[in-house]
């Protein structure tokens, strides 16, 4: 038990040093808008379809927000309050979406491979064919997220309960 969770304190070390690594040196998408829209009021903004890679929305709300199919792969929603936010189909990998509020978010069919969700609340949210592949997240969060597991993701075919390692 004692190697596991050294094992799980390494992954999520390399993680971390990785994510910020390509967060400070890696050049943005030419396409992209990266922007920051930290400490934000955003309730019910739509960014649908945008390609926000690398942008900045940590502190802000975004309760009822729509993100469906946006790219905001390396993005920061540290301590963010995405309630009733239709998050489906967004790519989130790469980001810091820790402290985060899902709470009743449609995560459906979303990418959040190799995001760092520590911390965050998903009460009621729906995750059917979302993909956390090498996510770091809390024990106690995977567990809650294996019990409503279920579907496969449309763009990397990984289904829900082997992205989150649910055994």
């Amino acid at each position: 038990m004692a190697f596991l969770k050294s094992l799980s304190f390494l992954r999520l070390a390399i993680a971390t040093v990785i994510m910020f690594t390509c967060l400070l040196i890696s050049p943005m998408n030419a396409h992209a808008e990266s922007l920051s829209f930290s400490h934000a009021q955003l309730k019910g903004r739509d960014f649908s379809g945008r390609d926000l890679v690398g942008s900045g929305f940590a502190n802000a709300n975004m309760e009822g927000a729509n993100f469906e199919n946006a790219d905001v792969r390396g993005t920061v929603f540290s301590a963010s309050i995405l309630r009733r936010a239709n998050l489906k189909g967004a790519n989130f990998s790469g980001g810091l979406l820790d402290q985060a509020d899902f709470a009743k978010a449609d995560l459906s069919d979303a990418l959040l491979v190799e995001t760092i969700l520590l911390r965050s609340t998903f009460d009621f949210v729906n995750i059917d064919g979302a993909d956390f592949t090498d996510a770091i997240m809390d024990g106690a969060q995977r567990k809650w997220l294996c019990a409503k597991a279920k579907g496969t993701n449309s763009k990397t075919g990984i289904d829900t309960r082997d992205s989150l390692e649910c055994g």
